[in-house]
C-alpha cells in the first residue's frame, strides 16, 4: 500500500491475469512497504469488537452480491486468519476491505 508521497504506482492492466501476475511478482516489495508502515505506527489493529460492530451494522440492510477472483494462497490465508478470530472468512474479508477503504479515504491515498 502506497502513500501519496510515493512516486510508485500500480500500472494499468489489460486484464485480470496481467494484474494478478504483477501483484505476485511485486509481493515482496509490497510486503516490505507494509512492514515499514506498521513500523512507523501507521498500521491499525482490527479488534474483534470493531469487527463484530461492523457485522451488526452490515446486517441492517441487504448488501449487493459481488463476485471476486482471489488467488488461492490469499484465500487460504484469509480463511486461516478468520478461523483464528472465530469469524466466517467472508465476513473477515469484507471487514478487511472496509477497513482499508475507510483508511484510504481518510488519508486520501490514491494510486
Amino acid at each position: 500500500m502506497k502513500k501519496q508521497t510515493s512516486s510508485r504506482k500500480a500500472p494499468a492492466f489489460k486484464n485480470e491475469s496481467e494484474e494478478a501476475k504483477w501483484w505476485h511478482q511485486n509481493r515482496d516489495q509490497h510486503g516490505k512497504q507494509l512492514l515499514a508502515e506498521v513500523g512507523k505506527g501507521q498500521g491499525q489493529v482490527l479488534t474483534k469488537e470493531k469487527l463484530l460492530s461492523r457485522i451488526a451494522a452490515s446486517k441492517t440492510s441487504a448488501a449487493p452480491v459481488v463476485s471476486l477472483r482471489i488467488p488461492e494462497a490469499d484465500l487460504a490465508l484469509a480463511r486461516k486468519q478468520a478461523q483464528q478470530k472465530g469469524l466466517p472468512y467472508q465476513t473477515y474479508i469484507k471487514s478487511l476491505l472496509h477497513e482499508t477503504l475507510a483508511a484510504r479515504e481518510k488519508r486520501k491515498i490514491g494510486w
